[in-house]
């Protein structure tokens, strides 16, 4: 009777079991189906070269890609930053220049050369005039200060103009940071829209005039990070 009883138990849980297995089996395999699809519509990143449209993901995965409408947009957002990259370059240069043409008036201002008036002196028109064979001397008109940038001497910036200018160093620093990040995904469709916004940016904002001896972008080595 024990052995039968024993007989019977095992055969009551043999079932329960196979069932339990089955369940796991199935909800296993659910589970492996939902993974797929969820991997299906994940980001496509490669460190290769590529032309991936579809699932492109670029510096976080809210920039997910999952439309050829969107990725469209993303073209032309490129470009936009990358012409705006070359229009912080372009302030910048007339920032500089906007010290330099206002240290000149100063230093025009300060070094006004002094009227007839002032440079005779009292009773030199009751005196005769020198003889020829006596050396002219030089009547100073003033001292020209050290910052003229006429003279040849560097304009240094004041306080306030030296953090304008660094904030703009800094933001064309991260825009070009954001560029070249954009760039190590080695998309072809977004590195060819960072070269059209390159050419564009340069087109519309290097047309200025040139000067010997004075570096400019199109002369200079290319920057990378601003």
């Amino acid at each position: 009777m024990v052995a039968h009883g024993d007989m019977m138990g095992m055969d009551m849980s043999m079932p329960t079991a196979t069932s339990t297995g089955a369940m796991s089996s199935s909800t296993a395999s659910h589970s492996m189906d939902m993974g797929g699809m969820h991997g299906g519509n994940s980001c496509k990143i490669s460190m290769l070269w590529n032309w991936t449209v579809k699932d492109a993901c670029f510096l976080s995965k809210q920039w997910h890609i999952t439309s050829n409408g969107m990725f469209a947009g993303s073209c032309i957002g490129v470009i936009l930053l990358v012409i705006s990259l070359e229009f912080l370059r372009r302030v910048g240069r007339e920032y500089d220049a906007f010290i330099l043409r206002r240290a000149r008036l100063r230093a025009q201002y300060l070094n006004m050369p002094l009227s007839s008036s002032q440079t005779s002196t009292p009773g030199e028109e009751d005196t005769p005039k020198a003889s020829s064979s006596t050396t002219p001397v030089p009547v100073t008109t003033g001292i020209r200060a050290p910052n003229c940038p006429s003279a040849g001497f560097p304009v240094r910036p004041t306080l306030v103009e030296q953090l304008v200018r660094a904030l703009m160093h800094m933001v064309q620093f991260a825009v070009a940071y954001f560029i070249m990040l954009l760039a190590m995904y080695f998309n072809g469709y977004i590195i060819i829209c960072i070269f059209i916004g390159a050419f564009l940016g340069s087109f519309i904002f290097s047309w200025e005039p040139l000067q010997l001896g004075k570096e400019n972008d199109a002369t200079s080595v290319t920057k990378c990070c601003g």
